[in-house]
């Protein structure tokens, strides 16, 4: 007869070789990265590896905190995409910014986080935490943003994955004319076509910038309902394609619900049917329990249509310093997988579009009829005459606008 405690103690035993200083990166952390945040660091990385990079997933990736200025898109953006890893992007617009430093042939530095910051100040030094940097490295970037944003080609309204890649070429031109490579995350995202939004442009030093030129008479302006459009597109082509969509998410902030939220403006805004994001990998060191979107967990998410309720036993958090936790994820992924083939989704911008207006037109009919129900539903005892009488003009209007159709 079993013992009681059976069911609990299925899990593999906890038995892991002796460490040598041998073991390559993805050894280790199967080897010795057995419990808790370790632990949730190991599944991670394999479900990173094992299931998100299927040629068949469409792997989106948002990005917060100074990640670039400490070197990260260098040592570990470019190879994940390079390598197909990475297939959209969402960041914030500061670490684009900061990115650009590279490519210009600006010099960062590692500090010391207890500096005197009025000595700093006083002396023209910038300081990120523990980097520090010349305040001119901030000047030279403006220019050369205004610079290149005055041109032609920008004078118009666009979504920011446009702008970012007609800024990651000029990015790239600068970089090969100082006889540099592989230096910039808009440089390469521009030649792998890898679409990069912000979810808040208007909140870092390129949207400053862009600003500044709209006093000046610039007609540069960021389309943000293009953003959230084209983000549910490339969401919806995903599963439509026979595919599925997941979400790498580095740190929390605003790219974290600008990603998640293409689920519901799929369902809940344009009322089309979908039922989630398939898989969902963070790394964070936010609580879930100060109610903040950064440490909201992917089983609340679900609770919104963001995530499949039915991969929710698949997801994990990591609870650690995503500087930590994002070199040895692309460590461990470039060891144990091969490169995908390159998605190329900003060529694809137009087609996705295609598909999400479609869809989007032929749900309009189900979507408003299911609101009038849901506002019947919630409606006191005294706006129930008022509501069915809204109905019935509802569906006249609808007949009418048929009928002008046809």
């Amino acid at each position: 007869m079993p013992r009681p405690s059976a069911p609990f103690l299925r899990g593999q035993r906890i038995d892991p070789k002796a460490t040598t200083g041998k073991e390559t990166v993805a050894e280790l952390i199967d080897n010795a990265f057995l419990a808790y945040n370790a632990g949730r660091l190991r599944e991670g990385c394999q479900l990173f590896t094992q299931v998100m990079l299927d040629p068949t997933v469409t792997v989106g990736m948002t990005l917060t905190g100074a990640m670039t200025p400490a070197g990260l898109g260098m040592s570990c953006l470019i190879p994940l995409m390079e390598s197909g890893f990475v297939d959209w992007v969402i960041s914030t617009g500061a670490n684009l910014y900061h990115d650009a430093h590279f490519a210009l042939g600006l010099a960062m530095h590692r500090g010391t986080p207890q500096a005197n910051d009025v000595e700093l100040r006083e002396k023209g030094v910038v300081r990120i935490y523990d980097i520090f940097f010349d305040y001119n490295v901030l000047l030279s970037t403006d220019a050369f943003i205004r610079e290149v944003s005055a041109r032609e080609e920008f004078q118009r309204p666009m979504s920011t994955a446009e702008y970012h890649y007609l800024l990651g070429g000029y990015v790239r031109e600068r970089e090969r004319a100082l006889g540099l490579s592989r230096r910039s995350v808009l440089a390469a995202a521009h030649e792998l076509e890898v679409p990069i939004y912000t979810s808040s442009p208007g909140d870092s030093s390129i949207g400053m910038n862009v600003a500044e030129q709209a006093l000046a008479g610039s007609r540069l302006r960021f389309d943000v309902s293009a953003d959230v459009n084209e983000t549910a597109s490339i969401v919806l082509e995903a599963k439509r394609g026979g595919g599925k969509s997941g979400v790498l998410i580095v740190g929390g902030g605003s790219p974290k619900n600008f990603m998640l939220q293409t689920e519901p403006q799929i369902q809940e805004v344009l009322g089309i049917d979908e039922r989630g994001h398939d898989y969902f990998l963070q790394m964070t060191d936010a609580r879930p329990d100060t109610g903040g979107l950064s440490g909201a967990t992917p089983a609340e998410a679900v609770s919104w249509g963001k995530i499949d309720p039915d991969q929710l036993p698949g997801t994990v958090v990591v609870y650690t310093d995503s500087s930590i936790a994002l070199p040895l994820l692309t460590a461990y992924a470039r060891e144990r997988r091969t490169g995908r083939p390159l998605k190329r989704l900003y060529a694809r911008r137009t087609a996705m579009m295609d598909r999400l207006l479609s869809e989007y037109r032929a749900a309009l009919a189900f979507r408003d009829q299911r609101a009038v129900e849901a506002d019947s539903r919630t409606a006191g005892p005294a706006e129930t005459s008022g509501k069915s009488a809204n109905s019935a003009a509802v569906r006249r209007s609808k007949k009418k606008r048929a009928k002008t159709r046809r």
